[in-house]
């Protein structure tokens, strides 16, 4: 998967999701989200890579442009996977709250997380 979630966003699109959240930068080794923890933030990486880990096996491994941690708020679910930061990254950090109030106003938004989850389940 090396689709961007901005792609499918026009720039006023991409400006207002990016504007939304706090840039943060996090070291390598760093574990921004924990499996089967309540879903409370989620993360665009902007640069860097990250491990997906489910019960401490790899299952994936994602980079610029793709976004972690926001299924479980979509779906109000705890987490599924833990992710361990590869590298230092750079990301884009969202409450719950700024997630869910992006979906509701922005549709193309909605759409392109659901296909990023699609993507990562083998569906798409």
């Amino acid at each position: 998967m090396t689709t961007s979630i901005f792609d499918a966003l026009s720039a006023a699109e991409a400006e207002r999701v990016r504007s939304t959240g706090t840039p943060v930068t996090l070291p390598a080794g760093w574990s921004p989200i924990g499996e089967r923890t309540p879903a409370d933030k989620a993360y665009i990486l902007t640069s860097g890579e990250v491990s997906v880990r489910k019960h401490g096996t790899e299952i994936a491994q994602l980079g610029a442009g793709q976004i972690i941690g926001e299924s479980a708020i979509v779906n109000h679910t705890l987490r599924s996977a833990t992710i361990v930061a590869l590298t230092p990254i750079e990301a884009i950090h969202y409450t719950s709250e700024q997630l869910e109030q992006l979906v509701a106003e922005i549709p193309a938004f909605a759409e392109a997380l659901s296909r990023a989850a699609a993507e990562r389940h083998g569906e798409a």
